[in-house]
Protein backbone atom coordinates (compact mmCIF):
# COMPACT_ATOMS: atom_id res chain seq x y z
CA UNK A 1 0.00 0.00 0.00
CA UNK A 2 2.76 2.47 -0.73
CA UNK A 3 1.04 4.19 -2.73
CA UNK A 4 -1.51 5.17 -0.53
CA UNK A 5 -1.58 7.12 2.68
CA UNK A 6 -2.28 5.31 6.12
CA UNK A 7 -6.59 6.48 6.06
CA UNK A 8 -6.60 5.54 2.37
CA UNK A 9 -4.79 2.26 2.78
CA UNK A 10 -7.36 1.87 5.86
CA UNK A 11 -10.41 2.40 3.72
CA UNK A 12 -9.03 -1.02 1.74
CA UNK A 13 -8.37 -3.25 4.34
CA UNK A 14 -10.45 -2.19 7.50
CA UNK A 15 -13.33 -3.86 5.82
CA UNK A 16 -11.46 -7.37 4.77
CA UNK A 17 -11.70 -8.14 8.82
CA UNK A 18 -12.17 -5.70 11.82
CA UNK A 19 -15.12 -3.72 10.16
CA UNK A 20 -16.23 -6.65 7.79
CA UNK A 21 -19.44 -5.68 6.16
CA UNK A 22 -21.42 -9.51 6.27
CA UNK A 23 -19.65 -10.38 9.88
CA UNK A 24 -19.33 -7.05 11.95
CA UNK A 25 -21.78 -4.77 10.15
CA UNK A 26 -23.73 -8.01 9.44
CA UNK A 27 -25.11 -6.68 5.84
CA UNK A 28 -25.65 -8.55 2.86
CA UNK A 29 -26.34 -11.57 4.53
CA UNK A 30 -28.83 -12.55 1.87
CA UNK A 31 -26.84 -13.03 -1.31
CA UNK A 32 -24.61 -15.03 1.47
CA UNK A 33 -27.29 -17.36 1.62
CA UNK A 34 -28.91 -17.08 -2.05
CA UNK A 35 -25.45 -17.95 -4.15
CA UNK A 36 -22.72 -19.12 -2.45
CA UNK A 37 -23.57 -22.98 -3.12
CA UNK A 38 -21.64 -22.72 -5.88
CA UNK A 39 -17.60 -21.26 -5.79
CA UNK A 40 -18.41 -20.13 -9.16
CA UNK A 41 -21.33 -18.29 -8.63
CA UNK A 42 -19.59 -16.66 -5.05
CA UNK A 43 -16.69 -15.44 -7.52
CA UNK A 44 -19.26 -13.66 -10.03
CA UNK A 45 -21.21 -12.09 -7.64
CA UNK A 46 -18.29 -11.02 -5.56
CA UNK A 47 -16.67 -9.15 -8.66
CA UNK A 48 -20.18 -7.53 -9.82
CA UNK A 49 -20.81 -6.20 -6.50
CA UNK A 50 -17.22 -4.77 -6.73
CA UNK A 51 -17.65 -3.21 -9.70
CA UNK A 52 -20.80 -1.77 -8.71
CA UNK A 53 -20.22 -0.32 -5.22
CA UNK A 54 -16.72 1.21 -6.58
CA UNK A 55 -18.56 2.88 -9.45
CA UNK A 56 -21.34 3.76 -7.36
CA UNK A 57 -19.12 4.98 -5.30
CA UNK A 58 -17.51 7.57 -7.47
CA UNK A 59 -20.81 8.41 -9.09
CA UNK A 60 -22.46 9.28 -5.61
CA UNK A 61 -19.29 11.02 -4.79
CA UNK A 62 -19.09 13.49 -8.31
CA UNK A 63 -22.85 13.81 -7.83
CA UNK A 64 -23.13 14.89 -4.09
CA UNK A 65 -22.99 18.62 -4.07
CA UNK A 66 -25.86 19.01 -6.64
CA UNK A 67 -28.13 16.20 -5.44
CA UNK A 68 -31.10 17.43 -4.01
CA UNK A 69 -31.36 16.27 -0.06
CA UNK A 70 -35.28 14.91 -0.67
CA UNK A 71 -34.20 12.68 -3.42
CA UNK A 72 -31.15 11.50 -2.71
CA UNK A 73 -32.40 7.86 -2.34
CA UNK A 74 -34.19 8.17 -5.95
CA UNK A 75 -31.19 9.35 -7.32
CA UNK A 76 -29.06 6.79 -5.73
CA UNK A 77 -30.77 3.79 -7.04
CA UNK A 78 -31.03 4.88 -10.16
CA UNK A 79 -26.97 5.18 -10.22
CA UNK A 80 -26.91 1.38 -8.76
CA UNK A 81 -30.09 0.08 -11.06
CA UNK A 82 -27.67 1.35 -13.97
CA UNK A 83 -24.30 -0.33 -12.93
CA UNK A 84 -26.21 -3.13 -12.10
CA UNK A 85 -27.96 -3.48 -15.83
CA UNK A 86 -24.57 -3.22 -17.06
CA UNK A 87 -23.42 -6.45 -15.26
CA UNK A 88 -26.67 -8.23 -15.95
CA UNK A 89 -26.42 -7.34 -20.05
CA UNK A 90 -22.20 -8.35 -19.21
CA UNK A 91 -23.05 -11.58 -17.52
CA UNK A 92 -25.68 -12.48 -20.58
CA UNK A 93 -23.39 -11.73 -22.84
CA UNK A 94 -20.29 -13.54 -21.76
CA UNK A 95 -21.41 -16.02 -19.52
CA UNK A 96 -25.06 -16.71 -20.47
CA UNK A 97 -25.26 -19.89 -18.63
CA UNK A 98 -24.02 -18.40 -14.84
CA UNK A 99 -26.39 -15.02 -15.49
CA UNK A 100 -29.45 -17.99 -15.58
CA UNK A 101 -27.81 -19.26 -12.33
CA UNK A 102 -27.41 -16.22 -10.69
CA UNK A 103 -30.60 -14.42 -12.44
CA UNK A 104 -32.67 -12.34 -9.85
CA UNK A 105 -30.14 -12.38 -7.90
CA UNK A 106 -28.15 -10.06 -9.93
CA UNK A 107 -31.74 -7.58 -9.75
CA UNK A 108 -31.17 -7.71 -6.13
CA UNK A 109 -27.88 -6.34 -5.52
CA UNK A 110 -29.83 -3.15 -6.52
CA UNK A 111 -31.28 -3.67 -2.96
CA UNK A 112 -28.01 -4.75 -1.67
CA UNK A 113 -28.00 -3.19 2.30
CA UNK A 114 -23.99 -2.72 1.45
CA UNK A 115 -24.39 -0.72 -1.37
CA UNK A 116 -26.69 1.56 -0.26
CA UNK A 117 -25.21 2.00 3.28
CA UNK A 118 -21.54 3.28 2.10
CA UNK A 119 -23.48 5.62 -0.90
CA UNK A 120 -25.12 7.54 2.35
CA UNK A 121 -22.47 7.00 4.53
CA UNK A 122 -19.78 7.57 2.61
CA UNK A 123 -19.98 8.55 -0.55
CA UNK A 124 -21.93 11.85 -0.07
CA UNK A 125 -19.14 13.36 2.40
CA UNK A 126 -15.78 11.87 0.82
CA UNK A 127 -14.21 12.78 -2.46
CA UNK A 128 -14.29 10.47 -5.46
CA UNK A 129 -10.93 8.81 -4.99
CA UNK A 130 -11.38 7.69 -1.19
CA UNK A 131 -15.00 7.08 -2.26
CA UNK A 132 -13.66 4.74 -4.90
CA UNK A 133 -11.18 3.16 -2.02
CA UNK A 134 -14.01 2.37 0.47
CA UNK A 135 -16.17 1.05 -2.05
CA UNK A 136 -13.02 -1.15 -2.91
CA UNK A 137 -12.55 -1.96 0.49
CA UNK A 138 -16.12 -3.07 1.49
CA UNK A 139 -16.66 -5.18 -1.39
CA UNK A 140 -13.45 -6.98 -1.23
CA UNK A 141 -14.76 -7.51 2.23
CA UNK A 142 -17.69 -8.77 1.55
CA UNK A 143 -16.48 -11.14 -1.47
CA UNK A 144 -13.93 -12.51 0.85
CA UNK A 145 -16.66 -13.75 3.05
CA UNK A 146 -18.79 -14.62 -0.05
CA UNK A 147 -15.94 -16.75 -1.36
CA UNK A 148 -14.93 -18.32 1.55
CA UNK A 149 -18.89 -19.58 2.32
CA UNK A 150 -19.12 -20.54 -1.40
CA UNK A 151 -15.30 -22.72 -1.22
CA UNK A 152 -17.09 -25.31 1.71
CA UNK A 153 -20.45 -25.09 0.67
CA UNK A 154 -19.22 -26.57 -2.67
CA UNK A 155 -16.51 -28.41 -1.57
CA UNK A 156 -18.31 -30.48 1.01
CA UNK A 157 -22.13 -30.38 -0.70
CA UNK A 158 -21.16 -31.63 -4.19
CA UNK A 159 -17.37 -32.87 -3.77
CA UNK A 160 -16.12 -29.95 -6.44
CA UNK A 161 -14.65 -27.02 -7.18
CA UNK A 162 -15.65 -24.44 -9.94
CA UNK A 163 -16.97 -27.52 -10.94
CA UNK A 164 -14.32 -29.83 -10.92
CA UNK A 165 -14.26 -33.00 -8.93
CA UNK A 166 -11.75 -32.78 -6.21
CA UNK A 167 -12.51 -35.45 -3.84
CA UNK A 168 -12.99 -38.24 -6.38
CA UNK A 169 -16.03 -39.66 -8.45
CA UNK A 170 -18.51 -40.67 -6.18
CA UNK A 171 -20.42 -43.00 -8.46
CA UNK A 172 -16.90 -45.06 -9.39
CA UNK A 173 -16.13 -44.96 -5.49
CA UNK A 174 -12.63 -43.02 -6.50
CA UNK A 175 -10.75 -40.53 -3.86
CA UNK A 176 -12.19 -40.45 -0.80
CA UNK A 177 -15.29 -41.73 -1.91
CA UNK A 178 -13.14 -45.10 -1.87
CA UNK A 179 -13.15 -44.68 2.06
CA UNK A 180 -16.64 -44.40 2.40
CA UNK A 181 -16.96 -40.53 2.28
CA UNK A 182 -20.03 -38.78 1.37
CA UNK A 183 -20.99 -35.92 0.09
CA UNK A 184 -23.18 -33.94 2.71
CA UNK A 185 -26.10 -32.91 1.12
CA UNK A 186 -26.93 -30.51 3.70
CA UNK A 187 -24.42 -28.02 2.65
CA UNK A 188 -26.18 -26.93 -0.28
CA UNK A 189 -28.92 -26.27 1.14
CA UNK A 190 -29.41 -21.90 2.82
CA UNK A 191 -29.15 -23.05 5.96
CA UNK A 192 -25.59 -24.35 5.60
CA UNK A 193 -24.52 -20.97 4.48
CA UNK A 194 -25.68 -19.30 8.18
CA UNK A 195 -23.79 -21.98 9.78
CA UNK A 196 -20.67 -21.23 8.05
CA UNK A 197 -21.18 -17.66 8.73
CA UNK A 198 -21.46 -18.20 12.12
CA UNK A 199 -18.00 -20.56 12.13
CA UNK A 200 -16.59 -17.32 10.80
CA UNK A 201 -17.65 -14.97 12.67
CA UNK A 202 -16.53 -17.45 15.63
CA UNK A 203 -12.80 -17.55 14.07
CA UNK A 204 -12.79 -13.54 13.47
CA UNK A 205 -14.16 -12.52 17.57
CA UNK A 206 -12.08 -15.33 19.22
CA UNK A 207 -9.08 -13.62 17.27
CA UNK A 208 -10.11 -10.38 18.20
CA UNK A 209 -11.60 -10.31 21.41
CA UNK A 210 -11.95 -6.32 21.28
CA UNK A 211 -14.80 -7.17 18.32
CA UNK A 212 -16.91 -8.42 20.91
CA UNK A 213 -16.91 -5.91 23.27
CA UNK A 214 -17.44 -3.08 20.62
CA UNK A 215 -20.69 -4.90 19.58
Amino acid sequence: MGLLSKKEAGLVLDPLADNNPITIQVLGICSALAITAELKASIVMAVSVMFVLAMGNVVISLMRNIIPSKIRIIVQLVVVATLVIIVDQVLRAFAYELSKTLSVFVGLIITNCIIMGRFEAFALANGPWRSFLDGIGNSLGYGIILVIIGFFRELLGSGTLLGFKVLGDPIAKTGLYSFGYENNGFMIIPPAALIVVGIIIWVQRSRNPSLVEEN
